[in-house]
């Protein structure tokens, strides 16, 4: 008899971090199923961004175990991580500056399509990379900007290249650090129609502060506080908790 195929993309079981004696993430469990689009809310300091460092193999665990596709990788390196299918973003952007917006997607796709450096070869005559990259980039909307140093794009549009980096490797796990962080309301509604079509049929976690993106978006929604779940459910679940409320939400629930 065939075991039962698991839904579940990540988890997080009993997972704890400190850094000396100070706990930072506290005994955390959470489970985000494939296909889901699952934020991360809560207040500054609560251990969203260090959450976000166990899973990706930044950083490890004091204790607990993290799963991916319910293989532990809480004693992996990154990039190994990365290449069983989980890819991230940063709150900071994380773009080759001086290259140009062409070649950081390609750089992205060189590695998702197996291709490793030789001077022998020239990689403009790949014909799978080049088509991948040009798809990427009319993906981000940014095919206009391709031959442009990402040093010179607009935030907003460093952080949709970032997005299309991101997801270049063809990661089916996505998570995203605050990603319309200092977007103006219509950078934001541009960013998250981007996030909601490129995570199609993907798995996406999300840390996020603003709340309508958070509402607008997630499917599901966990609540972290001191470094502690304190709620997860589906929005209307969230907005409707009392202790989130107290503890996180405030007037913005209403």
């Amino acid at each position: 008899m065939n075991a039962p195929v698991s839904n579940t993309a990540i988890e997080l079981r009993n997972v704890e971090k400190s850094f000396g004696v100070t706990k930072i993430i506290q005994n955390m469990s959470l489970v985000v199923a494939k296909g889901e689009r699952h934020a991360l809310i809560g207040p500054n300091g609560a251990g969203k961004s260090t959450t976000f460092n166990l899973i990706s193999g930044y950083m490890k665990p004091t204790s607990g175990e993290v799963l991916l596709r319910d293989e532990v990788i809480s004693h992996l390196p990154p990039y190994q991580i990365n290449r069983r299918g989980l890819s991230r973003s940063f709150q900071v952007t994380n773009v080759f500056a001086n290259m140009t917006v062409w070649e950081n997607i390609r750089c992205a796709v060189l590695w998702a399509t197996g291709q490793r450096y030789a001077f022998w070869k020239n990689i403009d005559t790949l014909p799978e990379v080049r088509e991948r990259t040009a798809r990427i980039l009319t993906d981000i909307h940014l095919t206009a900007r391709r031959d442009v140093p990402a040093g010179l794009l607009t935030y907003a549009e460093q952080r949709a290249l970032e997005i299309g980096i991101t997801i270049a490797g063809g990661a089916d796990v996505i998570l995203l650090d605050e990603p319309t962080a200092g977007m103006s309301h219509a950078e934001t509604e541009r960013a998250v129609a981007l996030i909601r079509r490129l995570t199609e049929g993907r798995t996406l976690l999300i840390v996020e502060h603003d709340m309508s993106v958070v509402f607008g978006l997630a499917d599901r929604i966990s609540v972290l506080v001191y470094g502690q779940i304190i709620a997860s459910g589906t929005p209307q679940e969230i907005r409707a908790n009392p202790k989130v409320k107290e503890a996180y939400l405030g007037e913005e629930a209403a």
